[in-house]
């Protein structure tokens, strides 16, 4: 997942593993953080994954009101990539986000 804009303009990604390993990256792709998903965590995560269906979800889905200073969510999954952003982020997409690592640390 890799999230970006906000008042500062940041960027920020996450990557998780099968194992539950993740790293989060700052805007110059530098390592910033990492850690390991518990295995709750992890079970919550692939949960929320299988739920969103992302070979199903629109590609891109800002429909919503926009949210000035808001973040543009960009998440890949199994060889799909969705594209959201804060006024728009569809229920599912919401369950993924809060069960990802956070994006900041």
């Amino acid at each position: 997942m890799t999230r970006t804009g906000g008042f500062a303009g940041r960027t920020s990604s996450v990557l998780v593993k099968g194992d539950g390993s993740w790293t989060r990256l700052d805007g110059d792709a530098k390592p910033a953080g990492s850690g390991k998903l518990s295995p709750q965590e992890l079970e919550r995560l692939r949960s929320a994954l299988t739920a969103a269906d992302f070979a199903h979800l629109p590609r891109v889905s800002k429909s919503g009101t926009p949210v000035y200073d808001g973040f543009e969510y960009t998440l890949v999954h199994g060889g799909f990539e969705v594209v959201t952003a804060d006024g728009s982020v569809p229920p599912a997409i919401q369950d993924v986000l809060s069960a990802l690592p956070p994006s900041e640390g």
